[in-house]
Protein backbone atom coordinates (compact mmCIF):
# COMPACT_ATOMS: atom_id res chain seq x y z
CA UNK A 1 0.00 0.00 0.00
CA UNK A 2 1.44 3.69 -1.00
CA UNK A 3 0.40 6.83 -1.66
CA UNK A 4 -1.80 8.08 -4.88
CA UNK A 5 -2.98 4.27 -4.99
CA UNK A 6 -6.71 3.93 -5.84
CA UNK A 7 -8.88 1.85 -3.66
CA UNK A 8 -12.51 1.21 -4.41
CA UNK A 9 -14.01 0.95 -0.96
CA UNK A 10 -17.34 -0.53 -0.08
CA UNK A 11 -20.05 0.45 1.66
CA UNK A 12 -17.79 3.79 3.00
CA UNK A 13 -18.68 5.97 5.90
CA UNK A 14 -21.57 8.22 4.95
CA UNK A 15 -22.11 7.77 1.60
CA UNK A 16 -24.78 6.77 0.04
CA UNK A 17 -23.00 5.01 -2.71
CA UNK A 18 -22.84 0.85 -2.43
CA UNK A 19 -18.72 2.06 -3.77
CA UNK A 20 -16.52 4.42 -4.06
CA UNK A 21 -13.21 5.15 -5.44
CA UNK A 22 -10.35 6.78 -3.04
CA UNK A 23 -6.64 7.22 -3.24
CA UNK A 24 -4.36 7.04 -0.39
CA UNK A 25 -3.09 10.82 0.59
CA UNK A 26 -1.58 9.95 3.81
CA UNK A 27 2.60 10.35 3.90
CA UNK A 28 4.32 6.97 3.28
CA UNK A 29 5.69 6.90 6.69
CA UNK A 30 2.19 6.95 8.11
CA UNK A 31 0.67 3.65 5.50
CA UNK A 32 4.09 2.05 6.74
CA UNK A 33 3.45 2.50 10.52
CA UNK A 34 1.09 0.42 12.64
CA UNK A 35 -1.68 2.97 12.88
CA UNK A 36 -5.02 1.29 11.19
CA UNK A 37 -5.84 4.41 9.12
CA UNK A 38 -4.62 6.35 6.71
CA UNK A 39 -5.94 9.76 5.08
CA UNK A 40 -7.80 9.41 1.95
CA UNK A 41 -9.12 11.28 -1.00
CA UNK A 42 -12.39 10.59 -2.90
CA UNK A 43 -13.44 10.17 -6.39
CA UNK A 44 -16.41 11.84 -8.06
CA UNK A 45 -17.53 11.10 -11.62
CA UNK A 46 -18.17 15.23 -11.01
CA UNK A 47 -15.50 17.57 -12.08
CA UNK A 48 -16.11 20.64 -11.50
CA UNK A 49 -12.81 22.53 -12.32
CA UNK A 50 -11.54 23.65 -9.21
CA UNK A 51 -8.02 24.04 -7.69
CA UNK A 52 -8.52 21.57 -5.51
CA UNK A 53 -9.73 18.43 -7.54
CA UNK A 54 -7.11 16.24 -9.61
CA UNK A 55 -8.68 14.93 -13.22
CA UNK A 56 -8.62 11.11 -13.20
CA UNK A 57 -9.72 8.43 -15.28
CA UNK A 58 -9.08 5.45 -17.16
CA UNK A 59 -4.59 5.75 -17.21
CA UNK A 60 -5.21 5.56 -13.27
CA UNK A 61 -7.57 2.44 -13.63
CA UNK A 62 -10.54 3.83 -13.40
CA UNK A 63 -13.71 3.28 -15.34
CA UNK A 64 -14.43 6.56 -17.07
CA UNK A 65 -13.26 10.46 -16.54
CA UNK A 66 -13.23 11.59 -13.09
CA UNK A 67 -12.03 13.59 -10.73
CA UNK A 68 -9.97 13.32 -6.53
CA UNK A 69 -12.02 15.45 -4.28
CA UNK A 70 -9.29 17.29 -1.95
CA UNK A 71 -11.86 19.03 -0.37
CA UNK A 72 -13.55 15.90 1.45
CA UNK A 73 -10.63 13.98 2.86
CA UNK A 74 -11.60 11.59 5.36
CA UNK A 75 -9.51 8.91 7.61
CA UNK A 76 -10.41 5.12 6.34
CA UNK A 77 -9.24 1.87 7.89
CA UNK A 78 -6.36 0.47 5.86
CA UNK A 79 -8.10 -3.03 6.44
CA UNK A 80 -11.13 -1.54 4.29
CA UNK A 81 -8.42 -0.69 1.54
CA UNK A 82 -8.45 -4.03 -0.42
CA UNK A 83 -9.82 -3.95 -4.06
CA UNK A 84 -7.09 -1.78 -5.62
CA UNK A 85 -7.52 0.06 -8.87
CA UNK A 86 -4.92 1.51 -9.70
CA UNK A 87 -2.38 3.91 -9.26
CA UNK A 88 -1.38 7.48 -10.26
CA UNK A 89 1.76 8.72 -11.99
CA UNK A 90 4.40 11.17 -10.52
CA UNK A 91 2.81 13.91 -12.44
CA UNK A 92 -0.49 13.29 -11.01
CA UNK A 93 0.94 12.97 -7.55
CA UNK A 94 2.41 16.61 -8.10
CA UNK A 95 -1.38 17.48 -9.05
CA UNK A 96 -2.55 16.03 -6.11
CA UNK A 97 -0.04 17.78 -4.25
CA UNK A 98 -1.57 21.65 -5.50
CA UNK A 99 -4.76 20.41 -4.88
CA UNK A 100 -4.43 19.35 -1.57
CA UNK A 101 -2.18 22.52 -0.87
CA UNK A 102 -5.26 24.33 -2.18
CA UNK A 103 -8.09 22.56 -0.08
CA UNK A 104 -5.94 22.88 3.37
CA UNK A 105 -4.75 26.81 2.56
CA UNK A 106 -0.77 25.85 2.57
CA UNK A 107 1.72 27.84 0.98
CA UNK A 108 4.48 25.31 -0.90
CA UNK A 109 8.05 26.44 -0.69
Amino acid sequence: MKRGELYRVRRPPGDPKPARSFVIVSRQALIDSKISTVVCAPVFSERHGLPTQVAVGRQEGLKHDSAIHCDGLLSLEKSRLTDFIGELSAGKIEELDSALACALALTLR
